[in-house]
């Protein structure tokens, strides 16, 4: 069989595979171009869930009418011109294949006009790139890419369409999310006729607060950390969901890499590792994310549709976005001026200085492990009456008098020898003392294991570990990482390596295992935080035996111990398993429970 040329409509519907997935994708594409054109509204008309029409208008620049064809060809863009521009590419659409990739499977009409033309010019394509007669149009300055019929000559694949309810249901999510990133820019969204979404420009922080609410949900803001976080030439701006308000689904994710929503694989596992020691199994965090970079350092061109991107310093991306979030996170405290309006969470509350004073609330005990080590675990809660001595002469459930009233509170009783009631100037707070203690225990264990050197423990037996010669090379280039870990690892043979120390706490693992995974980890992710998982799982675990029990009764100055070390310490809205430790009840809510003033 001779090789010859396919015809252009066809080599259009192909590259259509590529780029045109679902009505959605059509509807990006032609967004995208939107923003590129400097629009400050986007008008969109949706029928049928796009597969009868999909009308999208904007007020941005236009096109001049001896460009419309040149629109409508393969390979012809105004967003770059050199391959240096093709390494650090700025706008949202630059590849020139949406246009005539949508007009070979749909019927497309382009009109449009500049600011300093007398009319708008219409054309209609059918993906072949021929017979362009441009036509006189009314049309305002700026364009409308006007879609019918989509998968009207491809009949196969016009039947993998969803349901309409379905379809349109992916463009209007879409929407929201391109919403996100483009607080200047003003949507109208109709479905057959119907207004779904107007979103006017939000300039101002309280209009950009209000659009991220419209979007993600009235309590998302009230229920979020706020992230700002700048190192190494990057920076991570946004919210972050607490970690008792995840989720079952991954539905309230918006991650964007230079104002492009992105998918990718790096930036997730970030994400899971930060939420590792705070979240509940099977839960996802909710998060609206905006990191920035230098364009030179993001591959946007790693997908046709560019929903994937590809970083250049991968480890160091990923590096970033983990202490971001992880700091974001462990910043959080108790803070009673939320608790008047009804906030059963913790909130953001500024760290306290490293200088600052901490008291010795719990009576350190070593704790030996079959490995030797020694920790000091606070098993016991201290008697402070020094630090409480007002509260001896006050009568139970009095509130001591003072100026500054700390952020839970005081405690007042201990409910069924399980749950600490404490009162506030503005109501009460529940605390389950034992998921509070062993969220204190842990911390202060994690950050006793961290300050010193990473025990290591020699094998009397070394290990030899056979591997592949791309994972054996892996190990020997990551020899230093390995040791800060407390392994000792030496290559043997182009396909083996010895492994004759591991971390002491670790001795009883199954270190073969281990460090296969860590490797695997290295190779997809630039890093590794499973030794540390490790780690962290026996640390919670002394955390756990270590705590407070239920049905153990507690003093008051005990208790009040315990919230004054819960405000002090990283991540003390959540126990070691992701469950809440403390709620809290205000005035107006306990009013509104027995009808006072109604």
């Amino acid at each position: 069989m001779r090789i010859h040329c396919l015809p252009t409509q066809l080599v259009n519907q192909i590259a259509a595979g590529e780029v045109v997935e679902r009505p959605s994708s059509i509807v990006k594409e032609l967004v995208e171009n939107c923003f590129d054109a400097g629009a400050h509204h986007i008008h969109i008309e949706i029928e049928q869930g796009g597969a009868r029409l999909i009308k999208i208008r904007d007020d941005g620049c236009g096109i001049v009418k001896e460009d419309l064809s040149l629109a409508l060809s393969r390979h012809a863009t105004s967003k770059i011109a050199s391959l240096a521009d093709l390494e650090r590419v700025a706008s949202m659409g630059f590849r020139g294949e949406a246009l005539p990739s949508i007009s070979s499977v749909a019927r497309l009409t382009l009109i449009s006009r500049t600011a300093d033309a007398e009319c708008a010019w219409r054309v209609m394509a059918d993906g072949t790139e021929q017979d362009f007669d441009p036509q006189p149009d009314p049309h305002p300055p700026g364009t409308t890419v006007d879609v019918r019929d989509l998968f009207y000559n491809t009949p196969a694949r016009r039947k993998f369409l969803k349901a309409e309810k379905t379809e349109f249901s992916h463009i209007e999510t879409l929407i929201k999310r391109m919403a996100l990133c483009r607080f200047e820019v003003g949507f109208t969204l109709l479905h057959n006729q119907k207004e779904v979404l107007n979103l006017k420009p939000a300039l101002s922080e309280h209009e950009q607060a209000q659009r991220v609410t419209g979007i993600c949900g009235p309590s998302f803001i009230q229920q979020s950390v706020s992230c700002d976080f700048a190192a190494s030439d990057l920076h991570l701006s946004g919210w972050v969901g607490l970690p008792t308000v995840s989720r079952s689904q991954q539905d309230l994710q918006f991650f964007y890499v230079n104002n492009r929503l992105v998918k990718d694989k790096l930036v997730a596992h970030a994400v899971k590792q930060a939420f590792a020691d705070v979240l509940y199994s099977g839960r996802h965090p909710v998060f609206v994310l905006y990191l920035t970079l230098d364009p030179a350092l993001v591959d946007v061109n790693a997908h046709p549709a560019k929903t994937e991107v590809r970083f250049r310093e991968g480890r160091l991306v990923h590096d970033f976005l983990f202490t971001a979030l992880h700091r974001s996170l462990a910043s959080v405290r108790p803070n009673p001026q939320n608790v008047e309006t009804g906030s059963t969470l913790s909130v953001l509350m500024p760290k306290m200085p490293q200088d600052s004073p901490r008291s010795e609330t719990y009576r350190p005990q070593a704790y030996t492990t079959k490995n030797t080590q020694q920790f000091s675990l606070p098993l016991h809660v201290d008697e402070q009456i020094k630090a409480y001595a007002t509260l001896s002469a006050e009568p139970a459930g009095a509130m001591p008098q003072g100026d500054e009233i700390p952020p839970l509170g005081f405690a007042i009783a201990h409910l069924h020898h399980v749950f600490i009631l404490s009162q506030t100037p503005t109501g009460i707070i529940l605390v389950d003392a034992h998921a509070a203690h062993e969220r204190v225990t842990y911390e202060r264990l994690k950050q006793q294991y961290q300050q010193g050197q990473v025990p290591s423990q020699p094998l009397l037996l070394p290990i030899k570990l056979l591997l592949s010669s791309v994972e054996a090379e892996l190990a020997e280039q990551e020899v230093g990482f390995f040791q800060k870990l407390g392994f000792e690892i030496n290559r043997l043979s182009p396909e083996s390596l010895m492994v004759r120390a591991v971390p002491a706490l670790l001795r009883d693992l199954d270190i073969e295992t281990l460090v296969r995974d860590v490797l695997a980890d290295l190779s997809a992710h630039g890093m590794s935080q499973r030794v540390q998982e490790q780690v962290n799982q026996l640390l919670a675990t002394l955390a756990c035996h270590g705590s407070v029990r239920a049905q153990r009764r507690l003093s008051i100055d005990e208790m009040n111990a315990l919230l004054r070390d819960m405000e002090r310490t990283e991540n003390s809205g959540q126990c070691n398993h992701g469950r809440p430790t403390w709620i809290a009840l205000s005035l107006t809510e306990l009013d509104k429970l027995f009808l006072r003033g109604q």
